[in-house]
């Protein structure tokens, strides 16, 4: 999977699985342009640690303006768009309790950043590729979105929503070889999964791995696969669809 000469950006890439699809795709040849709300000058020298170029923009995903300025600047260093992994989300820094204890403004939040997050950055990159004939977009879901997590509403209805957009997203944009997909990952072991469960995580592993047909726990290079394959020039024909990433747990 050879990305020499593209350009892909990350949202959501100042530490975790965002830092690790930067630097994965750096290690193949692109040009990385990476955002958060945090600081990504360490996923930055990471990138240039591959012998890529990297860039970052302080980007805050739920805003139109946002959004699109992150787009002008990539646009700008790089000339080009061709990768978008829409990693940023709502998880580590949620509260996860039964569905009638959840309150409005939670709700509002992880349904902003995890749903209208992706839209727009979709809206702020869709020009370019449709200028250049090409493109791919990679979104990340989650396997709550199939599976059901339960005291976790919000976060499971808002990657099922990805799941929906996109579907949609794919049949739109089609016509300009423009591919939409999905990844679901399970739980993976990750900070925000240590932040999520606390002296929780072992026990929630451990019950993760006894549906999994493969009974190991999930990694961050366990994910990077997919999000790379989708992304690539492997990957012609395949729009619309989600790939769970979930060591078999749901098989669709």
């Amino acid at each position: 999977m050879d990305f020499t000469g593209k350009v892909a950006i990350i949202t959501g890439a100042s530490r975790g699985l965002g830092r690790h699809y930067a630097r994965e795709f750096a290690k193949r040849g692109a040009s990385v342009a990476v955002n958060d709300v945090r600081d990504c000058s360490e996923t930055v020298q990471a990138i240039e640690a591959e012998g890529a170029a990297g860039m970052m923009t302080e980007t805050d995903v739920t805003s139109a303006d946002s959004a699109r300025a992150m787009a002008d600047a990539v646009l700008e260093r790089f000339g080009r768009i061709d990768v978008l992994v829409n990693n940023a989300g709502l998880y580590g820094s949620l509260n996860f309790r039964p569905f009638e204890k959840l309150d409005e403004a939670e709700w509002d939040k992880v349904m902003n950043v995890n749903v209208k997050g992706i839209w727009q950055c979709c809206k702020a990159v869709l020009p370019a590729m449709k200028q250049q004939g090409s493109g791919s977009i990679v979104n990340i879901s989650s396997l709550a979105a199939t599976y059901g997590m339960p005291n976790g509403l919000h976060y499971t209805a808002s990657k099922a929503a990805v799941i929906g957009l996109t579907r949609g997203l794919a049949r739109e944009v089609g016509r300009y070889n423009i591919r939409v997909n999905a990844v679901a990952p399970n739980v993976v072991n990750t900070d925000a999964t240590a932040e999520v469960f606390g002296d929780k995580r072992d026990k929630v592993i451990e019950v993760t791995l006894s549906q999994q047909a493969i009974r190991r726990p999930l990694e961050t290079a366990d994910i990077v696969g997919a999000v790379l394959f989708l992304a690539s020039d492997l990957n012609h024909m395949t729009t619309g669809q989600t790939l769970m990433v979930d060591g078999g747990t749901v098989m669709l």
